[in-house]
């Protein structure tokens, strides 16, 4: 196993476990970790805001443009509920744990943000969202993908790049496809 700064990745390679400590940080923890389904919560609504206030032409057949981005919003609503659940039953599981739970030493290890990576994440997506139509899908959805990786730290930047590439043609020419929909093709101009 290759040695990484990030703890982000190291935390998904190890596998370490990581445990809220009893005591009076036990509050900002479980703060902390309602800000993932609150994030999820405010894509849903996003996408939910965007699919009722779409202008549909009467007679478009099934599915249509609002099936996709509800399935979305609907599986964003539901990760976000389960998340929150699950971090409400460790913050509970937590304050009426065992002795050894309430020592700090015994519990996992610390939980900090690597602000680095997630950087790495969230500034491109914004990147994403303005350049989409300048640049069209396949080239911001694949620089989109290579940012991602590098946030989780894949140190090769050509073959992440690559495959971003790769997947956001293939669903470029999927949606075209089967869909009937044509995604931003930007500076490329590709129409099937």
């Amino acid at each position: 196993m290759m040695p990484t700064n990030n703890p982000t990745a190291m935390s998904a390679v190890v596998g370490e476990e990581i445990q809220l400590a009893a005591g009076r940080g036990r509050r900002a923890a479980l703060l902390k970790e309602l800000i993932m389904p609150a994030l999820l919560v405010g894509f849903a609504a996003y996408l939910l805001v965007g699919n009722l206030t779409m202008r549909v032409p009467e007679g478009t057949a099934f599915p249509g443009p609002r099936f996709f981005p509800g399935i979305i919003a609907a599986g964003l609503l539901l990760f976000a509920v389960l998340r929150a659940l699950g971090a409400l039953r460790e913050w509970r599981r937590a304050a009426v744990a065992d002795p050894a739970a309430a020592d700090p030493a015994a519990a996992g290890a610390p939980v900090r943000v690597d602000w680095r990576s997630l950087a790495w994440v969230v500034l491109p997506f914004i990147g994403f969202a303005l350049l989409l139509p300048v640049l069209g899908w396949i080239i911001a959805a694949g620089l989109l993908f290579w940012c991602v990786a590098r946030a989780f730290g894949l140190r090769r930047p050509l073959a992440s790049l690559i495959v971003g590439l790769t997947v956001s043609s293939i669903i470029y020419i999927a949606f075209d496809l089967t869909l009937g929909m044509s995604l931003p093709s930007g500076v490329l101009g590709w129409e099937f």
